[in-house]
């Protein structure tokens, strides 16, 4: 069911640096807002949150991404696309677990990825009020606060833990009650460091439906330079629109026919 691993061209070992440098820069911003305690926000057209320290957040990347690489393409969650002329696009997501971050949780995360000719390059996950990161290149490998680090090994679903965003984002369909009734151990409040977890070995899957590209886009680098795999819900390429797991590889399949077997199509 899962798409076959095909040998890409690795990253600039610079590149990756880069990305870590800008991404900690604007997760070191969010502190400043984070740190005050509960956040006010304004509600988007979609009905999600946005604050101020997202606006600044996004607006430092872009900045610094324009005058470090001014014909790279730009895509963010809260401004418009920039074109580009290099074909290496940034992607960047200034709060992912706005609701989380207003509600002074500390597991919310700034992310930041590259995208080159040859698909994803390049992935941060930094986690602000953790002192957590997470960063992947391209065939270098995935790392964790500079040390390598992997998924686990574990293979017995029956013992393994999925993270999940939240169950109000689960479509009215019975994938939801088929993951609650599959002998998964599940926990929410996860958003970026449910992968933070699973890429250094301390859950074994992450689940999230119907996500937006700038969520996971950092995930498709860092969650394979792990040893672990990602698809659609039907072991497919992800593509917008669709869910994303992700997982440490050996229960993959098995998530997906338990959870997914009538709806991945």
């Amino acid at each position: 069911m899962t798409t076959p691993e095909v040998d890409l061209p690795p990253v600039e070992q610079s590149l990756v640096d880069m990305a870590i440098e800008l991404a900690t820069g604007a997760g070191a911003l969010t502190r400043k807002w984070f740190d005050r305690g509960m956040v006010a926000f304004d509600t988007k057209e979609d009905g999600s949150p946005i604050t101020e320290a997202d606006k600044a957040a996004e607006r430092y990347l872009r900045e610094q991404i324009g005058s470090a690489f001014p014909t790279d393409a730009i895509i963010g969650e809260e401004e418009d696309d920039r074109n580009g002329t290099s074909g290496r696009t940034w992607i960047i997501d200034p709060i992912d677990g706005t609701k989380t971050f207003t509600h002074g949780v500390p597991l919310y995360g700034t992310l930041l990825s590259v995208v080159d000719e040859h698909g994803p390059a390049v992935g941060v996950i930094v986690m602000p009020a953790l002192d957590e990161i997470v960063s992947a290149g391209r065939g270098l490998g995935c790392f964790h606060n500079g040390r390598e680090t992997s998924v686990n090994e574990r293979d017995d679903f029956s013992t393994s833990y999925c993270m999940t965003s939240g169950f109000e984002y689960w479509p009215e369909n019975s994938e939801r009650e088929r993951l609650l009734d599959s002998g998964l151990t599940v926990r929410t409040w996860a958003d970026a460091y449910g992968y933070v977890l699973l890429a250094t070995g301390r859950c074994e899957a992450m689940v999230d439906p119907l996500v937006n590209i700038w969520d996971v886009a950092p995930m498709q680098v860092i969650i394979p330079e792990a040893g672990g795999m990602v698809s659609d819900q039907a072991g497919s390429a992800w593509e917008p629109g669709r869910h994303f797991i992700a997982s440490n590889g050996k229960i993959h399949d098995e998530l997906i026919a338990t959870v997914f077997a009538d709806t991945g199509a």
